[in-house]
């Protein structure tokens, strides 16, 4: 824990501005010479201002494609034999170190890797320089104070809290076959508890689950429009959620919480090759990275030169579990994990 730490800490933490004017571009209209396909598993704000920016500064015309990572990595695979994507940009690591594997994204070994955390580097040896990583973030609760003062509820501070019959209907997570967000969470409670005892404290949370919803960030979404009390969710989506005026607050597990480290791969079979690992030039660089704290994304980026964001939140209160990416980001592992979720908690009545 005291490791992750320190090398996370020295990062600075991307921020956001408001979805840009400029409308997408479609994904055919990619296809033209000198333009690049971007599928993005970030917050739709920090998408747009990279896709602006670097086609401001290349002329490169940049398409994009939202989706989470489980999802983008679904797109990816079925799209294996005819790729329409060039670059993946962003989203939890596991779903890009399964790509790696699966040998749906190529190596490519940036002159910017030296400027980069240890972590983020780390990433990118053991995929065999297939992703890298561009930034970091803790999983924790967000929660809203006035529901949970209205229904006399208080607020959670360990995972075991989530468990209790108080809490029936009042929590959101994300579907973790769709969402990146929810496959960390999942493959953090086995690491805590051990595999069995996780699964069984998954029945028990999947009784107070009101909704499991496509993507990572929904539900802090719902938290802030007082839909719902408590979401599981990466912190720094509930800071944004925060500074943007809603009535929501941040809790890291007493227990331990696993972490992120999003990534950056070359989809295989990329039509604008050059194009692609240009653009994996420039989105390590520090100057690239400051554009998700224009757009208040309060994730940790990779490059050395960052800073933290008094606003972000601070690693050194997080107590960070030694989080096995080899082992999670394995295409069987997460295979056989999400079809043991779908079976045993998702299938079962409430």
């Amino acid at each position: 824990m005291t490791r992750v730490f320190q090398l996370l800490t020295p990062a600075v933490l991307l921020a956001a501005v408001s979805l840009a004017a400029v409308p997408l571009a479609t994904p055919s209209a990619a296809l033209a010479q000198g333009s690049l396909n971007v599928y993005c598993s970030v917050q739709a704000e920090w998408c747009q201002a990279v896709a602006n920016e670097f086609q401001r500064q290349t002329g490169t015309r940049v398409a994009l494609t939202l989706k989470g990572s489980g999802e983008t990595l679904a797109q990816v695979t079925a799209e294996a034999a005819n790729p329409k994507g060039d670059v993946w940009f962003g989203g939890t690591g596991d779903p890009h170190l399964a790509a790696a594997e699966q040998n749906l994204t190529v190596a490519y070994k940036s002159p910017n890797l030296d400027k980069l955390h240890d972590w983020a580097r780390r990433q990118a040896e053991q995929s065999g320089f297939k992703t890298v990583g561009i930034y970091a973030g803790a999983l924790g609760f967000g929660y809203n104070p006035e529901l949970l003062q209205k229904k006399k509820l208080a607020a959670p501070t360990c995972w075991k809290d989530l468990i209790k019959a108080d809490y029936k209907d009042e929590i959101q997570i994300a579907n973790p076959n769709s969402s990146g967000t929810a496959y960390t969470a999942v493959a953090t409670i086995v690491q805590i508890f051990g595999e069995d005892d996780a699964f069984r404290y998954l029945r028990q949370l999947h009784r107070n689950v009101n909704q499991y919803t496509r993507s990572g960030v929904g539900p802090i979404k719902a938290v802030a429009r007082g839909e719902t009390s408590v979401s599981i969710s990466f912190m720094h989506d509930v800071v944004t959620e925060a500074l943007a005026g809603f009535p929501v607050k941040v809790q890291a597990p007493c227990e331990g919480t696993g972490y992120e480290v999003g990534s950056l791969s070359v989809i295989k079979g990329s039509r604008n090759l050059e194009g692609a690992k240009k653009f994996v030039d420039w989105a390590l660089t520090a100057p690239a990275q400051k554009l998700g704290a224009d757009s208040k994304q309060f994730q940790v980026p990779s490059n050395r030169e960052a800073q933290l964001p008094r606003e972000a939140p601070r690693f050194a209160d997080i107590k960070l579990i030694s989080y096995d990416f080899a082992k999670y980001g394995a295409s069987a592992e997460r295979k056989r994990l999400l079809e043991r979720w779908e079976r045993e908690v998702n299938s079962q009545p409430k």
